[in-house]
């Protein structure tokens, strides 16, 4: 099962707790427009069930899920 572990966009793995720096500007659909800037630190990460997706908290946006092919390992 060494398929689950969830790792971000250069192959690191990540953990509870991680901190993670967006590689990309992300629109966040349903949030009235807000826009995520490449370079924004995500403090505090935590994992889901799926590899693919990590759920965060940012500045204006609070459950927010995140692929993580967009984000590398602080």
């Amino acid at each position: 099962m060494t398929d689950d572990v969830t790792k971000d966009s250069n192959g690191n793995i990540l953990a509870d707790g991680d901190s993670v720096t967006l590689i990309k500007d992300l629109k966040v659909k349903g949030s009235g427009g807000v826009t995520l800037k490449r370079g924004t630190m995500v403090k505090n990460i935590r994992l889901t069930g799926d590899p693919d997706e990590i759920e965060a908290n940012v500045d204006k946006v609070r459950g927010l899920v995140l692929r993580v092919e967009f984000v590398k390992k602080a």
